[in-house]
């Protein structure tokens, strides 16, 4: 088994390519059969007007497992889907889609959300788009989403560089109260769910 200097030594590679972050995500997700099945139930749910991602903890998770070498999935708490349309207001489509979901996957508690609207509930200026969403979530390495598409291929949607989520960092995004990010990460316990992250500001 691969020490987790070895990984680092991977990322320092990678550092220097940066596709190859991307490349190394899309393995991941491809040989986690569970996280496929789900991204195929979410894409089946996906229309012309409202493009669904998985995002958060679905994905960052994946890594920092990946980086401690743990056998197994750490279960995730909730899945967090998202979209941007910022032409519907309601919350009508967002909670057809869990009823759906949790229909679909019961074990799961699954979490959709509109980013298009969701700068009225933080008190931000509106968002441009799903990426301009994310760059305001409390830790950069949160901001991520991905989705299956119709040719099986993964598109991965980040607010930030990926180099961080592979160097183990919990890093505290300025565009939120310091505060907010240190009760999540005290909350969640990641730091004793994933002993080798660090925290970064």
């Amino acid at each position: 088994m691969a020490s987790f200097n070895n990984a680092r030594g991977d990322i320092t590679r990678m550092r220097n390519n940066p596709n190859e972050y991307l490349e190394k995500l899309t393995k991941l997700l491809v040989q986690d059969e569970n996280r496929i099945q789900l991204l195929q139930t979410v894409q089946a749910l996906s229309r012309s007007s409202y493009r669904l991602y998985v995002a958060a903890g679905f994905v960052r998770n994946l890594v920092w497992d990946s980086l401690h070498q743990y056998q197994f999935s750490t279960p995730l708490n909730d899945i967090d889907v998202v979209y941007f349309d910022d032409q519907v207001e309601g919350l009508e489509i967002q909670r057809t889609i869990e009823k759906e979901l949790s229909k679909q996957h019961p074990r799961y508690h699954w979490q959709v959300k509109n980013q298009a609207v969701m700068h009225t509930r933080n008190g931000d200026k509106p968002y441009k788009s799903l990426q301009d969403a994310m760059s305001y979530w409390p830790e950069k390495e949160t901001a991520i989403a991905v989705r299956l598409l119709d040719n099986d291929q993964i598109e991965i949607v980040h607010a930030f560089e990926l180099e961080s989520l592979f160097e183990g960092d919990v890093t505290y995004n300025s565009k939120r109260d310091y505060q907010i990010f240190l009760n999540r990460v005290n909350e969640k316990q990641w730091l004793e769910k994933w002993p080798k992250l660090h925290l970064s500001t």
